[in-house]
């Protein structure tokens, strides 16, 4: 065959299809060739992946063994331990054991410890919007907390604000609604605070102070000893489930509800940023459904422990359970209403989450009113 018109030799065109077919087989088998050792790397890298250990350290803000809160940290350890075959192993530390007992947000953001479990309202000197995420006076409930956590945009909002101390947060538990606390001495108007040496974190601790409190900061684990001597007047821990492991039923008489201060008090697990993203991906979807299932499993204990240990607390003819006057309430709230006022115009991330909260606040409200409030009242009275 010519190339016609060149008068030279023109290629068969079996030879040019031949070629081209060894070409294209080829290509096939480099491609397949390529293909079958990026996924032999990538089962080896998973392979890799699924042996290799983890070993962390967990500092608490909490007493050895505290129900509730400490052994909800032990059980988080513990989940995720087994859930991931032994990959992950945390041996729990509690406050004051590794550091000390509010100082756990420092030793996580440095790597010191590669989880937390505290609140976030021991941070309020670094953060001034960290109390939102563990509670705020007359905020929402345990319910509608998580609600907002989960659904609204909380937790995204939670970790952009813990994000530049290189923290992960997730919620483990909720306390419910707290107690105001124990008193030493009687409240019967708004005057008797003036001068009280309290007990008290967060905004609560802020607004107690702006009524004429002396607001006083310590760890659990030394409220009973300041309290029987008289270093405090008052202090507020927890609830009755708390209280009573902690003794403080024999520190003081009256018991005053309830906690205008914490609503419903979120417990936070804190992650190491750098540990976090050393974990494969299984891992730490294994971390955030056993932080989930601890949110769970914390708050349906302290809604079962706090109803047994109020009850053993209302029979003991040593105290005296307390509701605070209305016309303390009202003025407590006038005082809140003001530091939120003050606490929102001086720091932006705390006004972008209040607006957050308010605005799912309003909507709830309206549905806890014809729902959980009218059916708890109507369950109430038709019990007399």
């Amino acid at each position: 065959a010519y190339d016609i018109g060149l008068g030279i030799p023109a290629e068969p065109l079996f030879r040019s299809e031949n070629m081209k077919r060894r070409d294209f087989v080829a290509g096939i088998t480099a491609t397949a060739g390529v293909v079958a050792c990026s996924a032999e790397n990538e089962a080896i890298q998973k392979e890799k992946a699924f042996k290799e250990k983890y070993n962390w350290n967990m500092v608490t803000s909490w007493p050895p063994n505290l129900p509730g809160l400490g052994t909800g940290a032990n059980k988080l350890a513990e989940d995720i331990e087994k859930a991931s075959n032994g990959r992950l192993k945390i041996k729990v530390f509690s406050g004051g054991e590794l550091v000390p007992s509010l100082e756990v947000f420092d030793a996580v953001s440095q790597g010191t410890a590669q989880m937390g479990h505290d609140s976030s309202y021991y941070h309020r000197g670094k953060l001034p919007a960290a109390p939102y995420f563990t509670t705020v006076p007359f905020g929402m409930n345990v319910n509608e907390t998580n609600a907002w956590l989960y659904f609204g945009g909380g937790i995204d909002l939670w970790q952009e604000l813990y994000q530049p101390f290189n923290l992960v947060p997730f919620p483990v538990g909720n306390t419910g609604v707290q107690m105001l606390g124990w008193f030493n001495k009687e409240i019967n108007s708004i005057d008797d605070i003036a001068g009280l040496k309290i007990r008290m974190p967060g905004l609560g601790g802020e607004i107690m102070q702006r009524a004429g409190a002396i607001q006083v900061t310590m760890a659990g684990s030394e409220i009973f000893t300041s309290l029987q001597t008289g270093v405090i007047d008052a202090a507020e821990w927890v609830g009755p489930y708390n209280d009573v492991s902690l003794g403080l039923h024999k520190a003081a008489r009256y018991y005053y509800y309830p906690g205008f201060h914490e609503p419903g008090p979120n417990i936070e697990c804190i992650i190491n940023k750098d540990a976090w993203e050393s974990l494969p991906p299984d891992l730490q979807n294994i971390v955030k459904i056993a932080c989930q299932s601890s949110n769970l499993n914390m708050t349906s204990e302290y809604m079962w422990g706090n109803a047994i240990a109020l009850e053993q607390l209302s029979n003991d003819p040593n105290i005296e359970l307390k509701e605070i006057p209305q016309s303390v309430f009202n003025g407590l709230k006038f005082h809140a209403e003001n530091s939120i006022k003050d606490l929102v115009s001086d720091d932006s991330a705390s006004l972008k989450i209040q607006r957050s909260i308010e605005s799912f606040m309003k909507k709830s409200s309206a549905n806890q009113k014809i729902t959980e409030l009218s059916y708890l009242e109507m369950r109430i009275n038709s019990e007399r």
